[in-house]
């Protein structure tokens, strides 16, 4: 390495030593929060709504959504936004529709931003008709407190805890888990390409259907018309999960295991990796793997229970 060369490098090493050292010391100033850092300028704005309506629509882009029972009966919008990409709120034809205003110039996107903004939704009754959330980027918190009649949710990056209740159930991500827990649904699809999906204490008189691309699945205490899920890489785990027909699992690289549950019928399907479980009831097992060990029960009675492994062995017992 020419002696030129090898100056620069030390230059260059210690022109990056000092930007951190003057970084550290910047941020050390603020206490080591970073969004005291951030060049946008934010603000609250609080949106009082007097009309009656049963629908909502949320179409925004970042902001992380947070809907929460009013206390005193009367609904608000409040907006944590920048001033460039506030938020218009109105009611029509019976919806209440919340929509981002982008008003930012090409030179607006330059600079240094570590906050997220934020649209807490107070809503002063319970039950309403439709939901329909769509943004790019943000996390969706729906309590306990709310019933729908459908509910169809879509982002590109982010987490969606829901725990109310609805007729039909649409949540699909891109890259982020989906959390649904306590509800009861006459249908529910959840699609997620990156991240978990998690059911908790469902009872849906129809079918769950549930296709991943990369992420755990894991179902526990749920009950179903049909379990159908698809998926290329992942585990799927289910405990205490019942079917009143049919489980249908699909998955290319990932294990799958049951713990105390069942359906009238199983089929299940593996590239790489084992499925192992204990079930209620007895079946009729085939089975066929590859390279992989099978040991389940010579039961002759019951529905079929048909299993499928390239790579994986097959562990199956009768609770």
């Amino acid at each position: 390495m020419r002696k030129a060369t090898k100056i620069w490098l030390v230059i260059a090493t210690l022109l990056v030593i000092v930007g951190l050292i003057m970084f550290g010391a910047a941020i050390s100033q603020y206490n080591w929060d970073f969004a005291k850092l951030s060049t946008e300028k934010y603000q609250t704005n609080i949106y009082e709504i007097d009309k009656d309506f049963s629908n909502l629509t949320v179409n925004t882009d970042n902001a992380d959504i947070i809907f929460a029972l009013s206390d005193d009966g009367k609904c608000r919008v409040e907006c944590y936004e920048q001033e460039k990409t506030k938020h218009s709120i109105e009611v029509a034809e019976d919806t209440l529709a919340i929509k981002m205003i982008d008003k930012r110039r090409w030179y607006d996107y330059i600079g240094i931003n570590f906050i997220s903004p934020k649209i807490t939704v107070y809503l002063p009754k319970e039950e309403y008709a439709n939901l329909n959330i769509s943004e790019s980027t943000g996390d969706i918190e729906m309590p306990k407190d709310f019933s729908f009649e459908g509910v169809d949710i879509s982002l590109n990056t982010g987490d969606v805890d829901f725990l109310s209740s609805s007729k039909s159930i649409k949540i699909k991500t891109s890259t982020g888990d989906i959390c649904v827990e306590n509800i009861t649904s006459e249908a529910i699809e959840l699609s997620a390409s990156t991240g978990e999906i998690t059911l908790s204490d469902v009872n849906c008189t129809g079918d769950i259907n549930i296709r991943v691309s990369t992420g755990k699945t894991e179902l526990t205490d749920t009950k179903c018309n049909n379990f159908i899920t698809v998926g290329s890489t992942g585990d799927i785990t289910l405990k205490n999960v019942i079917a009143l027909e049919k489980f249908s699992i699909k998955r290319s690289t990932g294990y799958v295991k049951f713990t105390a549950s069942d359906a009238a019928e199983i089929s299940i399907e593996t590239d790489t990796g084992a499925v192992v479980g204990n079930l209620l009831t007895d079946k009729i097992f085939i089975t066929k793997t590859d390279t992989g060990k099978v040991n389940v029960p010579k039961t002759v009675a019951g529905g079929s229970c048909e299993i499928t492994t390239d790579t994986g062995d097959i562990f199956v017992n009768i609770q």
